[in-house]
């Protein structure tokens, strides 16, 4: 469940097309402009995750930096690396490093990257209104649904109106699994480096390696 992540990033709203669809189709397309023209961005956040089959619930802190389609992503027990290629999970109490070629639903649930660039071909975004985030500024809700059948049900995107930067992303799966990712802090281009993104096996003397490719 700790791997189920998104981050999502978008640019002023402009223009007032005559439909709310348009509305959110242009603010995700400004977005992805955005974030192509960065060298790399991080963000702090609290993700609540809830199965409302196990009726269980959790809630840790992480650190996520992006650039490109490379990601990396830090919880309290679990880091993970990808470089556009491969994954890598480090689980801590097992000491056990898992390397995998993630795609399609997959990769979207671990790679915002993949969501913005995917969002017109596999998603139908509407602007559903604004709001007031809980950072008490006023926000856009875009809500993305799947054209197709995939594990992912609906995201929700709150979106600081002047800021233009997201605080809210909600993830719902059709397993009853849903994500709550409140984040508090976003640096943009902040000049990554490309060897950031794959596991690091030097500080890691002891891992084992466990290769699903």
């Amino acid at each position: 469940m700790k791997q189920s992540i998104f981050l999502a990033i978008v640019l002023f709203f402009q223009t007032l097309p005559p439909t709310a669809a348009q509305n959110a189709t242009e603010i995700l397309a400004k977005a992805t402009a955005v974030y192509n023209q960065s060298n790399g961005m991080t963000a702090s956040f609290t993700l609540h995750t809830r199965s409302e089959v196990q009726q269980v619930s959790e809630s840790f802190e992480g650190i996520i930096q992006m650039k490109a389609d490379k990601f990396t992503l830090s919880t309290p027990d679990v880091k993970t690396w990808y470089d556009g290629t491969t994954q890598w999970t480090y689980v801590e109490h097992t000491e056990e490093v898992n390397v995998s070629t993630p795609e399609g639903d997959e990769l979207q649930f671990t790679n915002p990257a993949i969501l913005l660039g995917s969002y017109q071909k596999d998603f139908t975004a509407a602007l559903k209104g604004e709001t007031t985030a809980a950072n008490g500024k006023a926000a856009y809700i875009i809500e993305l649904t799947p054209k197709k059948k995939t594990n992912i049900v609906r995201v929700e995107l709150q979106i600081e109106k002047y800021a233009h930067l997201p605080v809210r992303i909600y993830v719902e799966s059709k397993n009853k699994l849903s994500n709550t990712i409140q984040i508090s802090r976003i640096k943009t281009n902040a000049h990554l480096p490309d060897q950031l993104f794959a596991f690091p096996k030097a500080d890691y003397p002891h891992a084992e390696i466990v290769d699903l490719r």
